[in-house]
């Protein structure tokens, strides 16, 4: 498994709001579930989000919008302000309180006007346990992805068939809002350039890539740098130098942080004993692995997990 593969891993549609909004101006549209990723396709028309900072980002036809949670934002109509009077639309149906449940708005076509102006696929994600936060750490708060317009027809037109509620129809849209924010997320990535995280960039390096692919598929080996270098058919002082330049930091470093980010995931999110946690990361013993998190973590992981599960 690829690193953007495992962060993904913690993020699904299953069971996820899907909505298709076919709106009329003037309109809004408060996203206040907290999801970790919301995303937002514009297949007609557009509008202006107005993040939590005070940012304001045009969208229009074509794009792809994800936006990092948990703060309330807004999608408005390209002419609208908060303070004008407008139909008002509430997505909230990840709050503890909410009226309405997933069933309630899942694949549903809503709005003020069939034949509106600006018609939007929007998915709020689910998170499966702490592995997603990964994830989140690498993005920013909004990012913006422009599509063809073919796809827009495609998406439309599932959309429409889930609307009529046939048989698989909200299994249909999971799977393809899964599609859609692995290709989504992979586009900006490569896109980015120097920015995209350095994992990523590593992904296309030919000697890096064999041995993280190899460390990745069996985080459980005793890896050592010369055992990376062996996977990417280089010297140890090849490997550690060409390491150490596109990552930023030093192999076994880079070996740690994922395996106390993987640790910290199944401290909180598995029954798992720290044996067979310390075990599936990489430790000979629960004992070696106990010093290695504290010194990294700064708490033991019996400690750790019983602050996360409280």
């Amino acid at each position: 498994m690829d690193p953007l593969s495992e962060l993904l891993s913690g993020i699904r549609a299953e069971g996820s709001v899907v909505c298709h909004a076919v709106l009329e101006a003037p309109w809004t549209i408060r996203f206040v579930d907290g999801a970790p990723l919301t995303m937002i396709t514009v297949l007609r028309g557009g509008g202006i989000l107005l993040l939590p900072d005070g940012a304001e980002q045009a969208v229009g036809v074509g794009d792809t919008v994800i936006v990092r949670g948990p703060d309330t934002f807004h999608l408005v109509d390209q002419s609208a302000t908060l303070d004008r009077p407008r139909v008002e639309y509430e997505i909230a149906c990840f709050a503890a309180d909410a009226e309405c449940t997933v069933q309630d708005l899942g694949g549903i076509r809503w709005g003020n006007e069939p034949e509106g102006a600006t018609a939007l696929i929007v998915g709020a994600y689910r998170a499966s346990g702490h592995r997603h936060e990964r994830l989140l750490r690498a993005l920013p708060p909004v990012l913006v992805i422009s599509e063809g317009t073919e796809v827009c027809d495609w998406l439309e037109t599932a959309a429409a068939d889930a609307a009529l509620r046939s048989a698989g129809s909200q299994a249909l849209m999971d799977r393809l809002l899964d599609w859609a924010l692995v290709c989504t997320l992979r586009t900006w990535f490569e896109q980015a350039g120097p920015e995209a995280p350095a994992w990523y960039r590593s992904l296309a390096d030919p000697i890096l890539a064999p041995a993280l692919e190899a460390f990745h598929a069996r985080p459980s080996r005793t890896w050592t740098v010369e055992a990376l270098a062996t996977e990417a058919g280089v010297s140890r002082a090849l490997f550690a130098k060409r390491f150490t330049k596109v990552m930023g930091r030093p192999p076994l470093t880079y070996l740690t942080e994922c395996r106390m980010d993987e640790a910290e995931a199944l401290l909180s999110d598995t029954d798992s004993s720290i044996a067979q946690i310390a075990k599936s990361v990489g430790y000979a013993d629960a004992f070696g692995f106990s010093a290695a998190f504290k010194r990294h973590r700064g708490v033991s992981p019996s400690a750790f997990r019983a602050r996360s599960t409280a």
